[in-house]
């Protein structure tokens, strides 16, 4: 017994040492949704993270970010820049098909395009093609044209294509409202398989099912579900009764609610995202001197706020670029946390405080009404600021509102004197949507309505700079002026936070743009294993 025991131990020895585990094919992972989807629709999707999610799955675009948000190709097989950075052609891979192996072309592309150009068609994407001209080339070439250069085109390349086959018999009239839009056709890595509903109409599950010709390679793992949920709670007990193996994102007071933490991965990763105080000065005579708006980023402890809201699942900010992405220098931005500092600035220039501690100067009160949305995180993050602000003198008054009202009523007509909100930056850090003084007035997103023509300068020649060093410079130059004038007290970046089962292997996420491209790489999860001589 002791020999055939002996032999068979050798044996395990022997076969582990000249094999190795690789992934194999097969299995099945279950994540759970809070939301629902509507349109899975590529020019439809960007209202709706749970769309976004599954049309990342579905659907390929000419180019597609890695795991640490550089771009890389994804239909485009190659593309050239012609000498004046002006004309972008690009060649699609060959024989690519689609979901029902029709063949994929450039005659798809410019299908696509045309539609999101449409007003008709309503896409959210159309602004941003207002002035790019496109033309197909042949079966499998195209070109795009711009007016003058523009160092972050190609990420306006990163959109999805639409199979003109399956959608030009459409109508604008039927186009969101037509099946196509849950039971998609697409090119990307999973196929749709089947959908439930309940009697209500709501779906319940969307079942996805591996693409054996996916042109990067039929993916490991054979079928996605996806369940969805109302709230985070009835998604996270899902998860603790192993209903579900992930859950599309967690908030950070959330995670130590997960029971079995030692069967669940828990990644937090970097958003290019922040939440800032925007300052209208045109709206308050206090928040209009330079002083005031120093002081109170003087006495900002963003630590005590990351600690309280966010369990210090994120990063403290004191610029609009944020760490990792071109423009950031960490010798940039007024960092020191210092309410005595801040009320000696205040009392030197003349802000006495009164008998209830409340700062004045020529008749002027210290006196912020401090706007935000209902969410629990930003209500939270208002009322230590409230709490943080008062100390060197200041009357600090919060309204708390819907995100429909906030938009419709504040953000729109710029009805705010200080504005606690989020931003969430782009692929390329090009600052024009938020700080050009074109963007001041809706609907632009320029909230502290800041910038001059000298900003306004230093922002444009950076737009069309490509050498990455001059670029920097550019970007460092404009945050300089930031700085100086101080529009806003900016907070923090919070992670975004994925759990997920150990059983998924090769989840690898360093640094994404948005939620959704956590699939950017899905084909190379796998579930199961196999060994293969070395």
């Amino acid at each position: 017994m002791l020999l055939i025991s002996s032999i068979f131990g050798w044996g395990q020895f022997y076969y582990f040492s000249k094999t190795e585990e690789k992934p194999d094919f097969g299995g099945e992972y279950i994540e759970g949704i809070i939301g629902q989807p509507s349109h899975i629709n590529p020019i439809l999707s960007q209202s709706n993270e749970t769309d976004e999610d599954l049309v990342q799955l579905i659907y390929s675009g000419l180019f597609k970010y890695d795991e640490k948000g550089n771009l890389k190709n994804d239909l485009a097989e190659s593309y050239e820049i012609s000498d004046d950075k002006t004309t972008y052609t690009v060649k699609l891979k060959r024989n690519i098909i689609w979901h029902d192996n029709q063949p994929l072309t450039a005659n798809d592309v410019i299908f696509t395009l045309n539609l999101i150009s449409d007003p008709a068609y309503k896409s959210p994407l159309r602004s941003s093609w207002k002035k790019i001209e496109f033309q197909q080339l042949d079966d499998f070439s195209l070109q795009f044209k711009i007016n003058e250069p523009y160092a972050g085109f190609l990420h306006s390349l990163t959109f999805k294509i639409l199979p003109k086959h399956i959608w030009e018999s459409v109508s604008p009239e039927n186009f969101s409202l037509s099946p196509l839009n849950l039971e998609t056709i697409g090119s990307g890595p999973y196929k749709y398989n089947t959908i439930q509903k309940d009697s209500k109409g709501n779906i319940l599950t969307y079942k996805l099912l591996a693409n054996p010709f996916y042109f990067e390679g039929k993916p490991y793992i054979s079928k996605i579900t996806f369940n969805f949920y109302t709230d985070e709670d009835s998604a996270l007990d899902a998860l603790n009764r192993k209903e579900i193996m992930g859950i599309n994102s967690l908030s950070s007071q959330k995670i130590g609610a997960i029971k079995s933490q030692k069967n669940i991965s828990v990644y937090k990763v970097n958003l290019p995202r922040y939440l800032a105080v925007f300052f209208n000065q045109n709206k308050s005579v206090s928040l209009a001197n330079d002083e005031v708006r120093k002081a109170l980023n003087l006495a900002t402890n963003r630590e005590e706020i990351l600690g309280h809201v966010l369990d210090n699942n994120g990063r403290p900010v004191y610029s609009p670029f944020l760490e990792g992405t071109l423009g950031y220098s960490n010798e940039l931005g007024e960092k020191e946390f210092s309410p005595e500092k801040a009320n000696n600035l205040l009392e030197e220039k003349g802000w006495k405080k009164n008998d209830s501690g409340i700062r004045s100067k020529d008749g002027t009160d210290l006196k912020i009404n401090l706007v935000t949305t209902d969410w629990e995180e930003l209500k939270k993050t208002s009322e230590i600021l409230k709490s943080q602000w008062e100390k060197i003198g200041a009357e600090v008054n919060i309204q708390s509102f819907s995100i429909s009202d906030i938009q419709q009523n504040y953000i729109r007509p710029r009805e705010y004197e200080a504005f606690l909100f989020g931003q969430i930056n782009g692929a390329d850090p090009d600052p024009y949507s938020f700080w050009h003084s074109d963007q001041k007035n809706d609907p632009g997103l320029n909230l502290s309505r800041f910038g001059d023509a000298e900003t306004d300068k230093i922002i444009e020649q950076a737009r069309v700079e490509f050498d990455e060093e001059k670029r920097t410079q550019a970007y460092i130059d404009f945050q300089k002026k930031l700085f100086e004038e101080m529009p806003a007290v900016f907070l923090y970046s919070p992670d975004y936070i994925y759990p997920v089962s150990n059983s998924i292997k090769n989840v690898n996420l360093v640094f994404m743009l948005n939620p959704s491209q956590r699939f950017s790489d899905i084909n190379l999860w796998y579930i199961k294993t196999k060994r293969v001589k070395k």
